[in-house]
């Protein structure tokens, strides 16, 4: 194996991981977030009156608004 084979290999090899890694995981994600969806306006519902609340609309609103504007 020549000199240049020997420095040339590992870095093609660690690119070629880097950028098949970034895209398999990047399509993993979108599948996650796919199937499970982020917090919406039923699940604020559901969680405000498993505490107990009768939920407005006005209240819902305000928590999604807030959740929102965290990001």
């Amino acid at each position: 194996m020549a000199l240049w084979q020997q420095i040339a290999l590992p870095i093609v090899t660690f690119l070629l991981g880097g950028v098949l890694g970034f895209y398999l995981s990047q399509r993993y994600f979108k599948k996650y977030l796919k199937e499970n969806p982020p917090v919406n306006e039923n699940m604020i519902r559901a969680m405000m009156t498993q505490m107990g609340r009768k939920p407005s609309e006005k209240q819902v609103r305000q928590v999604m608004q807030s959740m929102n504007d965290a990001k």
